[in-house]
């Protein structure tokens, strides 16, 4: 019984020493890091176009939208003269037909039309070229393929009423961007202008609006 108490001590004790001892048996390990100090630095993606500030969360969804548009009305040129020769239409009073083609025409055409004015304005990506400051706009066209307006900072104008889907003019054309979604926000004041040093005195309230 002693000697296996003894036996008990010493293996505590060793356990012991050798725990205290992990800090000089167990060598330091330095990770080195891939950020040195202040060095990492955000960098915008750059093209030809200049550093991309902005890029819209929407523009899948404005495609899809404006493609499943197109797609339906297609199908609705197909389809029509079918229903109009199996239901009979096409026989009837010209009255008739008059109206049915008129209520199948306007979702047809009219629809897609209408999906584009609200949508052509919309922003899927702006790119700014901070030695001409100007910026370049990438926008869908009518035929669902990537449009470029190139323009300067001094054309950029504030609408006086706020509009729903105009967040600025650019050469008297709306765009619409979400504040939200600039990486940086100072590129989204220097693009409305917001960080111009502007000047203020009594005389400009007295003074009357030329216009």
């Amino acid at each position: 019984m002693a000697s296996c108490a003894w036996h008990v001590v010493f293996i505590s004790l060793l356990a012991q020493h050798y725990i205290v001892g992990l800090g000089w048996i167990l060598p330091v390990i330095h990770v080195p890091s891939c950020c040195p100090g202040s060095r990492c630095v955000f960098t915008a993606p750059h093209s030809d176009d200049g550093n991309l500030i902005y890029t819209g969360n929407l523009g899948t969804a404005v495609r899809g939208v404006k493609f499943f548009s197109y797609s339906t009305s297609m199908a609705s040129l197909l389809i029509v003269p079918q229903i109009l020769l199996k239901t009979g239409l096409g026989v009837q009073s010209i009255a008739l037909q008059a109206a049915f083609c008129g209520c199948i025409g306007f979702f047809t055409f009219i629809t897609p039309v209408l999906f584009h004015i609200v949508t052509k304005g919309y922003v899927v990506r702006l790119y700014h070229n901070p030695d001409r400051d100007t910026y370049t706009a990438i926008t869908y066209s009518v035929f669902l393929t990537e449009k470029k307006s190139v323009f300067h900072q001094s054309q950029v104008r504030i609408p006086a009423v706020s509009k729903m889907f105009t967040s600025f003019y650019a050469n008297n054309f709306g765009l619409l961007v979400n504040p939200d979604l600039f990486s940086i926000p100072q590129d989204y004041n220097h693009l409305m202008g917001y960080d111009k040093p502007f000047s203020f005195t009594m005389d400009d309230i007295h003074q009357p609006d030329k216009s």
